[in-house]
């Protein structure tokens, strides 16, 4: 049987992406993306109401090293990956957790609207 694992998202960074080394010297960072939800009940003005969804967001390597160097807290920002689940044995409790890994980032904004950003191109593809 036939699988597709695609999410494409867009949100704003709920702070600013904070670059690691993993013991091997590979760059990682994650950091939670704010994406609005509609919902079917209205405002007192008649208007769709929004919840926003804080979903957190992996990504390694160059995409790693590019997201850090041009994006803030803030910044609308699209990501383009795969989700992924894992867990872990925490106070004697299984956890778990549901991550999206990027494979392509892109900017959503002008560089107008990046207040701070070195921003020099349109996107980034993972190799």
């Amino acid at each position: 049987m036939a699988s597709f694992n695609k999410v494409i998202l867009i949100g704003n960074m709920t702070a600013d992406p904070e670059l690691k080394q993993t013991a091997t010297g590979v760059s990682v960072l994650s950091f939670t993306l704010a994406v609005n939800r509609r919902y079917a009940s209205k405002n007192e003005q008649g208007e769709n109401q929004t919840q926003a969804d804080f979903i957190t967001v992996v990504a390694w390597r160059n995409t790693a090293e590019f997201i850090s160097k041009f994006f803030k807290k803030g910044n609308l920002v699209c990501v383009e990956g795969s989700l992924q689940s894992r867990s872990w044995e925490q106070d004697g409790q299984r956890r778990y957790t549901l991550e999206v890994m990027v494979d392509n980032t892109y900017f959503v904004e002008s560089k107008k609207g990046q207040e701070g950003s070195d921003y020099q191109g349109e996107s980034f593809d993972a190799p």
